[in-house]
């Protein structure tokens, strides 16, 4: 079954915030990924390399938050009111593709769905309503 998570972008206090959150969802897990570890990293500003590329914080057995801080030239400015979107998580790569290309039709695709360095297929847009989606589907 395909499950979905909000994802916030952050002007670079991503790690503040989700340690804020951290701190008072008692029983959570938290775990972050640095732009550093991305292949080419050393290409980017020092100044963004120890930026937050991805956070998760596990809420309990269901809940789950997901976060990033946005970096110079990967993406727009953050705009607080539409710095979220929805990621879906299906369980097939072909779900992913389905999803992805239907939800996608008549929108804006910003990174279109392609294998990554992290081990998954992944995807992101902006459907014709003009709300953010990230399609991730995670290979064994």
């Amino acid at each position: 079954m395909t499950t979905i998570t909000a994802y916030v972008n952050y002007n670079g206090n991503c790690e503040e915030a989700f340690n804020f959150y951290a701190s008072i969802f008692t029983g959570s897990s938290l775990s972050f990924d640095r732009f550093s570890s991305m292949p080419n990293a050393d290409q980017m500003p020092e100044s963004d390399q120890n930026k937050i590329m991805h956070a998760a914080l596990t809420l309990g057995n269901q809940g789950l938050i997901m976060g990033s801080d946005v970096v110079q030239g990967m993406s727009g400015e953050v705009t607080f009111g539409n710095n979220f979107g929805l990621t879906l998580q299906p369980d097939s790569e072909a779900e992913a593709i389905r999803l992805f290309n239907a939800l996608s039709a008549g929108g804006t695709v910003t990174m279109p769905l392609e294998k990554t360095f992290w081990n998954a297929t992944f995807g992101m847009f902006i459907d014709k309503f003009g709300i953010n989606w990230m399609v991730n589907y995670d290979h064994a």
